[in-house]
């Protein structure tokens, strides 16, 4: 592992993540409100979401299997693209108040969320089993620093603004731009994680020799730990999106605060998804996976039922760091244990199905949540939330047992 420059590549992959976490609050922000705006619909408020997150779940598979075919890297480089292009036709669309340029804004940036979601897979490939979590934990932690700069560039653009539809186009063109600065970061990453993964793992091979082939996903699905995982991973990320995704409208239309004071919120948000990664994944290496799943998934149905009693700022902005928090655990968790049910040449098909699923859930639940926003208002938006969270817990005991973990560390850090 010492022959490979192990931390350059994370520190490179966690960078990009940290441009792409910036891009990625401006999605939870204010997708709902620029497709409200520019549709005139307040009742579709949850489909500008749900699209994003139906063009993830379309992508994810596809970008996972061609991530085992050619590497990560050129992956990753052209799902950063598209999200640049698609940020850059959103911008057209708000401020010419065009459905036709935001729909196909809003699917092009939802393909690069999902294809930026797999670097997790290349994070993996770095590391041996019984430092997984951790290296996971070393990328995913970028997105600190884009919980930061997120705020930093988005909430002086909307200071003194007035809440209309051309308004948004200068955030959204900015979103175009930090795709190609992420873009550019990863293309420096060498060698293709995927070429380290199979030099870990024994498999270093010619590579003129044709691809491994991956098992049917049938089989992969039934390995010891895959299920639960992945039902905890898809329950956590379908809540937690969902009420990342409405919270923007909630505090503007519902407790009336300012437009501005939503990428404050967000941002509490994005730091309890990443600030505590590295010590999540020290936690989920110790403590094992199934325990952090279930203790996330708790951690989430609390932070969703709060929202209920507190309606000011700052509380808000706690309960969402708590939201985040909590998928933070069940993420590294359900990751983790995928990644140690899959060999190299298999892991971004099962991680790639993984977010098909997540997707789809997670866009069915904004298209749900937004509904009964605004028919029946936030507390039943919240108290329902919670109770889905709560109900794979019991499923991650009884539906079998995740892989052993490994008793000693290897490697380089």
């Amino acid at each position: 592992m010492t022959d490979f420059p192990v931390r350059r590549n994370t520190v490179l992959l966690a960078a990009a993540m940290a441009v792409n976490s910036a891009t990625l609050q401006l999605v939870a922000a204010v997708s709902a409100i620029t497709f409200v705006l520019v549709t005139g619909e307040s009742r579709l408020l949850g489909l500008g979401p749900a699209l994003f997150l139906v063009s993830a779940a379309l992508t994810s598979l596809p970008a996972g299997r061609l991530m085992d075919r050619v590497g990560r890297v050129p992956v990753l480089v052209g799902g950063f693209a598209l999200g640049s292009v698609g940020a850059a036709l959103t911008a057209l669309g708000a401020w010419q108040e065009s459905t036709l340029a935001v729909i196909p804004g809003f699917i092009l940036i939802g393909a690069a969320g999902a294809t930026g979601q797999l670097a997790r897979t290349a994070a993996g490939d770095m590391y041996p089993p019984a430092r997984r979590a951790r290296g996971i934990a070393y990328v995913m932690f970028g997105a600190v620093f884009g919980a930061i700069l997120g705020p930093a560039v988005f909430s002086p653009i909307f200071r003194g603004r007035d809440l209309e539809a051309a308004a948004l186009a200068v955030p959204w063109l900015a979103g175009a731009g930090m795709m190609v600065v992420a873009l550019a970061v990863v293309v420096n990453v060498r060698p293709d994680p995927k070429q380290i993964a199979e030099a870990l793992e024994g498999g270093s091979r010619d590579p003129a020799s044709p691809p491994q082939e991956a098992a049917p996903l049938r089989v992969l699905l039934r390995r010891p730990g895959v299920a639960p995982a992945m039902l905890a991973g898809i329950v956590s990320f379908a809540v937690m999106v969902a009420i990342m995704n409405l919270t923007g409208y909630v505090v503007v239309e519902h407790r009336h605060h300012a437009q501005h004071l939503v990428f404050p919120i967000i941002g509490a948000h994005v730091l309890g998804m990443f600030l505590l990664m590295p010590a999540v994944g020290w936690v989920v290496d110790r403590v094992g996976r199934p325990p952090t799943l279930a203790g996330g998934l708790a951690l989430i149905a609390a932070s969703t039922a709060g929202i209920v009693w507190w309606e000011a700022v700052v509380p808000t902005a706690i309960l969402l760091f708590g939201l985040g928090l909590g998928w933070n655990f069940s993420f590294v968790a359900a990751t983790t244990a995928l990644a140690d049910c899959a060999a190299p040449h298999e892991r971004g098909k099962l991680l790639g199905f993984n977010d098909q699923l997540a997707s789809v859930a997670g866009a069915t639940f904004v298209l749900l949540g937004g509904y009964v926003l605004d028919e029946v208002g936030v507390n039943a938006l919240a108290l329902a939330a919670s109770l889905v969270a709560l109900v794979p817990i019991a499923f991650i005991f009884l539906l079998g047992r995740a892989p052993a973990r490994p008793a000693a560390p290897v490697g380089e850090a």
